[in-house]
């Protein structure tokens, strides 16, 4: 999917993907609607992480009668499927990398030009949990978001 917020997944890659998200679906016994797809299909193409509204706006190009409650609907689908993440800071959503497997969302956000980068850190995850046990915290949300300036923006600086 498109993890690397700043650029657009080329048509190929988002057509494999948007097959994998079908497969996944049907192995877990739940079904991708015509309108989950297309809802998935958008974020695939986005070049960046988008909001319920803009999602709406681009569904409605080529489904008549699409309301948010269509949108917000897919979304907590996807959601649950493990085919896209939402991204809290922004109050937007983005298609995940590594839908075959429940995992923590692990995100690089620059403010500056909007790009979100997906990361996958087994040990972050770990570590995060086990801290979390260890303190008797129940996390009901799971997400890691760091805020910054990405090394485009930067000047390549580290």
């Amino acid at each position: 999917m498109s993890g690397q917020g700043g650029s657009s997944i080329d048509q190929a890659a988002c057509d494999a993907a948007l097959v994998r998200a079908e497969q996944l679906c049907r192995s877990r016994g739940a079904r991708l609607t015509v309108q989950r797809r297309r809802v998935l299909e958008i974020l695939c193409r986005s070049r960046r992480p988008l909001g319920a509204y803009e999602i709406l706006d681009r569904l409605q190009q080529d489904t008549a009668g699409a309301r948010p409650t269509t949108v917000y609907r897919a979304l907590a689908f996807l959601q649950e499927q493990g085919l896209v993440h939402r991204i809290e800071s922004l109050n937007a959503f983005l298609g995940c990398l590594h839908p075959e497997h429940p995992h923590l969302g692990q995100f690089l956000i620059c403010r500056r030009c909007g790009r979100v980068q997906e990361l996958e850190d087994a040990g972050v995850e770990r570590d995060l949990g086990r801290m979390a046990r260890a303190s008797g915290f129940q996390p009901d949300l799971r997400v890691v978001e760091l805020l910054g300036r990405c090394s485009d923006c930067t000047g390549g600086r580290r």
